[in-house]
């Protein structure tokens, strides 16, 4: 018997995560950020000079895709690394001016995106969302 799209829960988030990233992208291309580079942005706009391992840990992707990630940050003059002083093998990520010259914009843009997403949704509604997105999160990560 074949899953109706409508009751699938792989469905529906696949959905919205494509649409989701489909308003981030277009709300963060005149800042010239994609989708992918928004998460290190954050991260680092919170604590500038993170180690590549621990933005995978922060954000939760692997080794490979993040070096990717950086090296099209690097390319777009978002980001700059520097070797660790005490281990040549790892290196810092820096924010450069000119991500930290567009932070406010970028994160209002990502902002507005968000608040679109719920904007139909009461505050009581947008509290329970966040509390069970948060439970399966935690269902899987288990």
């Amino acid at each position: 018997m074949a899953i109706r799209r409508i009751d699938s829960l792989g469905y529906q988030l696949g959905l919205l995560n494509r649409l989701y990233d489909r308003c981030l992208q277009d709300a963060l291309k005149e800042f010239g950020v994609a989708p992918g580079q928004f998460a290190p942005l954050v991260m680092l706009f919170e604590e500038d000079g993170l180690t590549q391992a621990e933005l995978c840990r922060r954000i939760n992707v692997e080794q490979p895709t993040m070096a990717n990630t950086l090296d099209r940050m690097e390319r777009d003059g978002l980001i700059k690394r520097k070797a660790d002083t005490d281990d040549r093998r790892r290196s810092h990520v820096f924010l450069t001016s000119r991500a930290k010259d567009i932070q406010t914009q970028v994160m209002e843009a990502a902002r507005a995106v968000s608040n679109r997403t719920v904007t139909r949704m009461s505050a009581g509604e947008q509290d329970d969302m966040f509390r069970l997105v948060a439970r399966m999160v935690e269902n899987l990560k288990s």
